[in-house]
């Protein structure tokens, strides 16, 4: 071993080979056994054919894959990537509320320019509790309207004493209070036309009028 050491430093010395850059030199070990003849740039001589020239130390533990790729220890194929787990699947969108809305004439739910209700109104208010049974309650909008008879600030009043007293009935039919919105929009939205019911306060113009007196009652909510 001893001489193959000289013979390779030797070698090296001759080819202008440092040491250090021997011990990196393709065909050659740790040891500085040389596998492969080496040329004066440091790299292994070929043939003609491009076959490479091995010296008499060589061995198969000393192949290249440059010269001898068969005997060359290949890596282990890298192991296949463990498939990504499937994402999880979005949580199903809760259900919109969806709104009902009820009109009630105020004629049905009070006498004429009155606030308080009468038994036929309670009676409707509690068929629309009956048919809230079975839903998650979001809101329950009450708004009152008023015809135009009357100045517009009696009006105004007056709707909203009829949307507060559809509240009070709800609430005391164990709907929750913040569940329950009421307000008045007096004369400001009527159903009817500006060309209907023409002229001053009479029976005809009460009647005609009756459209425009009226609660709108919305629920919102899912079943």
């Amino acid at each position: 071993m001893m001489i193959r050491a000289k013979q390779s430093l030797l070698l090296a010395a001759m080819l202008g080979i440092s040491a250090s850059a021997l011990a990196q030199t393709p065909g050659i070990d740790m040891k500085g056994t040389v596998g492969y003849v080496i040329d004066q740039r440091g790299v292994v001589a070929k043939s003609g054919t491009g076959l490479c020239w091995r010296t008499g130390y060589w061995t198969p533990a000393m192949a290249i894959a440059e010269c001898d790729p068969d005997l060359v220890k290949k890596d282990a194929p890298a192991a296949p990537k463990a498939a990504a787990p499937a994402a999880a699947a979005p949580p199903a969108a809760a259900p919109k509320p969806a709104a009902q809305k009820v009109t009630l004439a105020a004629d049905a739910l009070f006498d004429f320019n009155k606030a308080t209700l009468r038994a036929e109104g309670t009676q409707k208010l509690t068929k629309l509790v009956n048919d809230l049974q079975g839903m998650k309650l979001e809101v329950i909008i009450a708004v009152g309207h008023a015809d135009r008879l009357g100045s517009d600030a009696y009006n105004q009043k007056l709707s909203e004493k009829r949307a507060a007293a559809v509240k009070t009935f709800l609430v005391g039919k164990g709907i929750e209070p913040n569940r329950v919105y009421a307000e008045g929009k007096g004369e400001k939205q009527p159903v009817t036309k500006a060309d209907q019911c023409k002229g001053g306060k009479s029976a005809k113009v009460i009647a005609c009028l009756q459209p425009d007196r009226r609660v709108d009652i919305e629920v919102i909510g899912t079943k």
